[in-house]
């Protein structure tokens, strides 16, 4: 049996990526959420930032709250990485970066549609200085068609996409969801396409040129219902008026109101949650087929007697008979909670100087290891003496 063992990433772990060198251009979300993956996995993120500002995302504020000069989202999404500050059009400046282009695994970029080809590091370019790259780009909308110069926004991609009429209830305008889901799958994504090309690359020696878009990514977020809509004469999708929790799914399924929380209940026969909860009125619902067509009603029903009992008196009558429910915890209920406090989700970096962070750590594990890091986001071009020492440039 594996234990689950807990190292840190600096040490020699023998991590999948390790020797890996990955210069990372990107900024924001999704790029540097990618490079983030990489690094997590053993990879050496040098992050290549302007030396006025840096990052855009180290003043993009999720709450006002920053650390050492820097937003905590810049931090949560960029430990583990080396800044390496360059003003790309000082041709000096750029001839020293191509050097270390020359010498790196991955190249990852953000940049809107043709300004890195007018910097002089476009696809085609970097193949050139180095043809086993692996050249990994994030667009907001691809690079054709009406919306290629779109600002490549999570929440403008959202509302484009149409995920926003799947969440909130029927009776609702659009609800987007709260977290920046486009930037994050997106790159999910462009890490898979370049560990895909990298095994290529370790097959025949090619390298590739991945791309990925937010909207692309959202797209594929909706296979399900999409494929739905499809298929089934266009439909638009219905949600609930009832505590909706998917447009496409029948009653129960949804998150109702206790006495002193909430619970979640997910798919399951309606007469058999009349019987467990007592609740003679759901009883009448034995064709599953009515679970759909009268989704409202039946949830309307759940409602109202759900609102009558503690949320702990429903789980102890439901959870011993197999029925799919949860508690609804908030982030205080969930640190609290022995299955989380098991899982060790948690880490705290620093940077030099002793400024710390409390975040989240790399939800893979390899081989029963738990990856951390304890090394925080680096300081604009804190690593420039050493890069160049390294790498003679």
């Amino acid at each position: 049996m594996i234990s689950d063992e807990i190292l840190p990433i600096s040490s020699n772990t023998g991590r999948p990526l390790d020797g890996l060198l990955v210069v990372d251009f990107s900024q924001f979300l999704a790029g540097p959420y990618c490079a983030l993956r990489l690094a997590d996995l053993g990879a050496r993120v040098i992050k290549i930032e302007r030396p006025n500002g840096g990052d855009l995302c180290r003043q993009l504020y999720i709450s006002n709250l920053e650390l050492d000069g820097d937003s905590t989202l810049f931090h949560s999404i960029n430990r583990n990485k080396q800044s390496f500050s360059a003003d790309l059009k000082e041709p000096a400046e750029l001839e020293r970066v191509k050097k270390l282009i020359a010498k790196a695994d991955v190249f990852i970029q953000n940049f809107r549609p043709g300004i890195i080809e007018r910097i002089g590091l476009g696809y085609e370019a970097v193949k050139g200085l180095n043809p086993r790259i692996v050249y990994a780009t994030v667009s907001g909308y691809g690079n054709e068609g009406p919306w290629r110069d779109k600002p490549g926004q999570d929440l403008l991609v959202q509302s484009l996409s149409g995920v926003a009429w799947l969440s909130g209830n029927g009776d609702q305008g659009p609800v987007p969801m709260g977290l920046s889901v486009a930037d994050m799958f997106t790159g999910m994504h462009l890490a898979q396409g370049i560990l895909a090309c990298l095994v290529r690359r370790g097959i025949t020696g090619q390298g590739g040129l991945v791309e990925a878009s937010l909207l692309e990514s959202m797209l594929d977020l909706q296979f399900e219902v999409l494929t739905t809509h499809l298929n089934d004469g266009r439909q638009l999708p219905r949600r609930s008026q009832v505590n909706n929790a998917n447009a496409y799914l029948g009653a129960p399924y949804g998150i109702y109101q206790t006495l002193d929380g909430y619970m979640a209940l997910a798919m399951g026969s309606v007469p058999r949650l009349g019987e467990l909860l007592g609740c003679a009125e759901l009883l009448e619902f034995t064709d599953s087929k009515r679970w759909f067509s009268e989704r409202d009603a039946i949830k309307a029903i759940l409602a109202d007697h759900m609102a009558t009992r503690p949320t702990d008196h429903w789980l102890s009558i439901l959870e011993p008979a197999d029925v799919w429910c949860a508690d609804v915890l908030t982030w205080p209920r969930l640190l609290e909670h022995e299955g989380f406090k098991v899982l060790n989700m948690t880490q705290t970096v620093r940077r030099a100087n002793g400024a710390e962070l409390v975040t989240t750590r790399c939800p893979i594990r390899i081989d029963g290891t738990i990856l951390t890091s304890p090394t925080a986001a680096p300081k604009i071009g804190e690593h420039n003496r050493s890069i160049s020492q390294e790498f003679g440039l």
